[in-house]
């Protein structure tokens, strides 16, 4: 009788290698995303600055920021929201049961119903703003405010259309490109600032030189993309009947995906609202020359807007960019019903943001003071104001992880195709804020919206970290703990070397000492943390750091 072949290990073997390599290319494409989202973000600042330094704060500023709020929000509400989370579960079904010939139909269908939406809505705006124009009691701001609105609108077409083909390339894993294109608008709107505006005296001339650079921006940022989509295959090709269906497919699951992506936002609006409407006139110290509902002090909501930027830092250049390199793979493991790979590359972004998220937090937390005097104490911006500013980095800073939680966790639902549950959750979420905004305000005023949120994110992320299970299966919670622990041990270490530098570093107006009481302890906490993750076995945020081919082995998966 013959003996019995050995077992063939040959089948294990091959899933951890397609595991090996499946984990390698999503660091790939993070370490893209982050960086070139930190060059952005940079730029960003930088624009800026010189917008402030061109223009000040005044009327044609104020015109400005109005007329760019529009396109902005159809930016992120069409482009990079909910229409291009809608989209792309829609996309990845269409490439796996029908081929790509029949995705490329989804996409000529998506693009020009999204053309012909965004085009009718600027035609109408801009006869609106016509229209508007022709009054004569229309005072001069409010006629300059007609002319930069007519100027950006068609911003508007250009980058929602290209924000869709940015998001065909996520679902074909290619991330360099849509990642490269806020810095190439930052570029023109820079040279528009810097190398064209000076020539002309007249300030609403430079601020329209302005607006036309950001629209060369815009036109570039939708050439570029299409090319590398024409470079993948793709060629335009109606299906009407087809196409059509699916894209009211696309349309209904919009609406809860927008309220679900809007929830932290919203919750940052209240705060707005509620530092506004509850804030003592300028000037008046103490309560007892104010009614009793005026709690805060004057300027606490531009102390809120400054605080929610410097948060937003951290949650978009890794947050955020993990997102964009996650979906795509959770949408694909969802639809061929891969439920282990996708709770491994769920479960593997929730540790990369518990690696990264808590030494943030704590980082934000403690150098708020610092940053908050070297970015904006300067002019009107005084001691006053960069404490109060302080207060609301540190406070926001806290929740940060959370908010990258929320985010992941999101994602991870809406691949399941489970648009309804970041919905009941999101609202839940709501009165959360609200409750512990009226609860915190009284003893911690200011400072008490923004820890609210900061409280209310961590409860939204333990809520959806529950209720993800129904959806995809158990998570490895013994991992997540491990994860957390080890993170919790370095950031603990990272916290006390940040606190003793800042004890020893004295707080000076001199620029350069502001600079040095900041980088000094960043640099040396980047440091510290990263030889800590690597004694403690931090693998994923190893693996990050790393530019090589080859992962790691016996990274925890």
């Amino acid at each position: 009788m013959d003996e019995p072949a050995p077992p063939s290990h040959s089948s294990e073997e091959h899933s951890q290698v397609a595991a090996a390599e499946n984990t390698r290319k999503l660091f790939s494409g993070l370490r893209v995303v982050s960086l070139l989202t930190l060059v952005s973000r940079i730029l960003g600042m930088v624009r800026d600055i010189g917008m402030a330094t061109l223009f000040g704060n005044g009327p044609i500023m104020d015109s400005f920021s109005v007329a760019f709020k529009l396109p902005n929000l159809m930016r992120r509400l069409l482009g990079e929201g909910a229409l291009s989370t809608a989209f792309l579960p829609t996309f990845i079904r269409e490439l796996e049961n029908q081929g790509r010939e029949s995705a490329w139909k989804l996409v000529t269908a998506v693009l020009f119903w999204l053309l012909l939406f965004s085009v009718m809505l600027v035609g109408t705006g801009e006869i609106l703003l016509i229209f508007l124009s022709g009054f004569e009691s229309a005072s001069s701001e409010a006629r300059l405010l007609y002319w930069l609105s007519g100027l950006l609108l068609p911003y508007l077409i250009l980058v929602c259309m290209a924000a869709q083909v940015n998001a065909t390339l996520h679902a074909l894993n290619h991330f360099s490109i849509p990642a490269l294109l806020p810095t190439i608008l930052n570029l023109f709107w820079m040279g528009g600032i810097w190398l064209v505006a000076p020539w002309y005296p007249d300030a609403s001339a430079k601020i329209t030189i302005v607006c036309l650079a950001i629209l060369a921006g815009g036109v570039l940022q939708l050439v570029l993309p299409s090319l590398k989509l024409f470079s993948l295959g793709y060629r335009p090709h109606m299906d009407w009947q087809g196409g059509f269906t699916q894209i009211q497919t696309i349309a209904a699951s919009m609406a809860p995906i927008v309220v679900g992506l809007s929830i932290t936002q919203f919750n940052t609006l209240i705060d707005s609202v509620l530092a506004w409407g509850l804030a003592r006139p300028e000037g008046v110290v103490g309560t007892g020359e104010v009614p009793a509902w005026e709690i805060f002090e004057s300027g606490t909501a531009s102390a809120l807007y400054f605080g929610q930027r410097m948060y937003q830092f951290p949650l978009g250049v890794f947050g955020v960019a993990l997102g964009t390199v996650l979906y795509p793979r959770l949408s694909r493991h969802a639809e061929r019903q891969e439920g282990d790979l996708l709770r491994q590359d769920l479960l593997l972004g929730l540790q990369l943001v518990i690696g990264v998220g808590l030494p943030a937090s704590l980082g934000l937390f403690l150098m708020a003071g610092p940053l908050s005097t070297l970015l904006f104490q300067y002019g009107d911006f005084d001691v006053f104001d960069a404490r109060q500013t302080a207060e609301m980095i540190r406070y926001y800073g806290l929740g940060v992880v959370a908010f990258m939680a929320v985010l992941i966790l999101n994602r991870g639902f809406y691949a399941v195709g489970d648009t309804r549950t970041p919905v009941r959750i999101g609202v839940v979420i709501v009165f959360c804020n609200l409750l512990l905004n009226l609860a915190l305000i009284w003893w911690m005023q200011g400072e008490g919206l923004a820890l609210a949120t900061s409280l209310a994110a961590m409860i939204q992320s333990g809520l959806s970290l529950w209720l993800i299970r129904e959806k995809t299966g158990a998570l490895d919670l013994r991992q997540l703990t491990s994860t957390t622990l080890r993170a919790g041990i370095a950031t603990l270490v990272m916290s006390v070397l940040i606190s003793v530098e800042l004890s020893l570093l004295p707080a000076s107006e001199q620029f350069l000492a502001r600079l040095i009481r900041v980088l000094v302890p960043v640099v040396s906490a980047v440091i510290s943390y990263l030889l800590l993750a690597r004694l403690l076995g931090l693998n994923e945020i190893m693996t990050l750091m790393k530019s090589g081919r080859k992962p790691p082995e016996n990274t925890e998966l």
